[in-house]
């Protein structure tokens, strides 16, 4: 259960990034928001969903278009 709620909260996020994303034509915070959605798919352990979802959501601000 932990999983799947790290995962829906991180589906959410990865929304807003490919939105903002798409509405910037910038392509780094498009591709984190795509893998932020498809990601918690294959991954059960919620702590490693954890830990991916917040490296995913730092990616854009150190790598910039």
């Amino acid at each position: 259960m932990n999983a799947f709620l790290a995962g829906s909260i991180a589906g959410a996020i990865g929304v807003g990034y490919f939105a903002y994303g798409k509405k910037q034509a910038k392509t780094v915070p498009m591709i984190c928001g795509v893998l932020l959605m498809a990601y918690p798919y294959f991954f059960d352990n919620a702590w490693l969903v954890v830990a991916i979802g917040i490296v995913l959501c730092l990616v854009p601000a150190f790598f910039r278009d």
